[in-house]
């Protein structure tokens, strides 16, 4: 029989072990909490009535007034993909650039800013960039591995530029106003987004090979009625994303308002456009309702595993691991950061969130941590993973759309200067806390 004190360890390893092997990560923690649960009862280590407060935890999920921007976010950026936005956007702000040595690059860079402030959708994102820009960019001459890595990388800045999914569900895992979260992402997620710039710009000058600008007889095709058309693509997004950041930063309205205006927005510039028709509705909606019951599955999933871990003193295990770790805070941060990175290589974001970080926040808590300062910090790291050969979700959603003289190590190498970048912004991060802006 096993000893009391292993239970919690081995559950947490079993948790990690079934979850590799690919098995649904909610009914993996339903089921690992369940099968402890009934091996501590019978051992006397718990009682049944401990269990009676699993139904109070579903009820509380489903009354917080935070996770309900979650839909509304995700509704927002759906709507705006179906709707062609980031088509429009990259046709006319490639036009703009094109002229410019690496230009074609310097408007993934921008578009992708634009998008995950607009949409905060990383597989849309990625995925629109790399089925319109990728084909433009090779066939004007672009290196293959510059080319992918500039739109897998700008395709994952919604991960950290606000309104982004990522930072409504890390805000109500830490326990912090995502109004904060929001406000202190958006320094370095536009600071990323400007080193980017700045990388396309130097492989532009000093390989100018790899980033050539548009023929000149191409531009003058182009140009007529440019900017016309520049000020129609970009008018309605960068409205709809002052609205609604805006709104927040000014403290008008909550997340979960500004995510519901985000939602009319969407519609109003659909229906603008004309764009707005039953079919993109319906499939707007139906993506709405499996992302979110998806993420409500696995709310309850680690409910279960929560209270369970935490019935056999699993939360003090790790609180005593992390807290006397070598290093102090500086030790708790890099076994953290290692952690997140590796785990993004094989487990979503939303996964993570829901099992790792419930048991990290404590430790934070008691080393005097800024939770809003480690939030950012954990949504730079995920984004780096999602980079990562060979499991980054980026990679893979590039992958398959790529046309077929794209190979994977192209892939692979395209996206290696931009995984230093984001290191490089996290170390930033942690050198310079002052960085963000904070609420007052």
């Amino acid at each position: 029989m096993m000893p009391p004190e292993w239970m919690a360890p081995v559950m947490f390893i079993a948790v990690l072990a079934l979850i590799f092997t690919g098995y649904p990560v909610a009914f993996t923690l339903g089921g690992i909490s369940l099968l402890f649960a009934v091996s501590a009862i019978s051992m006397g280590v718990l009682d049944w009535h401990f269990m009676l407060a699993m139904p109070e935890r579903i009820f509380g999920f489903m009354a917080n007034y935070t996770l309900l921007a979650v839909p509304f976010f995700i509704f927002m950026g759906t709507l705006l993909e179906k709707s062609r936005l980031a088509e429009d956007l990259l046709k006319t702000i490639g036009q703009l650039f094109g002229p410019v040595r690496g230009g074609l690059a310097l408007a993934v860079v921008l578009v992708g800013a634009l998008l995950a402030a607009a949409t905060g959708v990383i597989g849309a994102s990625v995925v629109a960039m790399g089925m319109i820009s990728l084909p433009i960019m090779l066939r004007y001459g672009y290196a293959k591995p510059l080319a992918a890595g500039v739109i897998a990388a700008s395709g994952t800045l919604g991960q950290i530029i606000p309104p982004s999914i990522v930072l409504v569900v890390l805000g109500d895992q830490l326990g912090v106003s995502v109004g904060d979260l929001f406000l202190g992402a958006l320094v370095p997620g536009l600071g990323l987004a400007g080193l980017y710039a700045l990388y396309v710009l130097a492989v532009a000058w000093w390989r100018r090979d790899q980033a050539p600008a548009l023929p000149r007889d191409e531009h003058l095709t182009v140009s007529r009625g440019l900017w016309g058309r520049i000020l129609k693509a970009l008018a309605p997004p960068l409205a709809l994303i002052l609205v609604v950041l805006g709104s927040i930063f000014f403290g008008v309205a909550t997340a979960t308002e500004a995510g519901a205006i985000g939602a009319v927005g969407a519609m109003a510039l659909a229906a603008m456009n004309r764009r707005l028709t039953l079919a993109n509705l319906r499939d707007t909606m139906d993506s709405t309702l499996r992302l979110t019951a998806m993420i409500m599955t696995l709310l309850i999933g680690s409910a279960a595993f929560a209270l369970v871990f935490r019935g056999l003193n699993g939360d003090l295990w790790i609180e005593h691991l992390l807290t006397n770790l070598p290093g102090g805070v500086i030790g708790f941060l890099l076994l953290a950061n290692l952690l997140i990175f590796v785990l993004g290589f094989f487990i979503d974001f939303f996964e993570i969130a829901f099992i790792i970080l419930p048991l990290l926040v404590p430790a934070a808590r008691l080393l005097g941590i800024d939770l809003v300062w480690f939030g950012v910090m954990i949504g730079i790291n995920l984004q780096t993973s999602f980079l990562t050969p060979p499991f980054g979700f980026a990679l893979f959603y590039l992958r398959g759309v790529a046309p077929p003289g794209v190979k994977t190590s192209d892939i692979y190498r395209g996206v290696l200067p931009f995984i230093v970048i984001q290191l490089i912004m996290l170390g930033i991060l942690l050198a310079f806390p002052d960085i963000m802006i904070r609420a007052r």
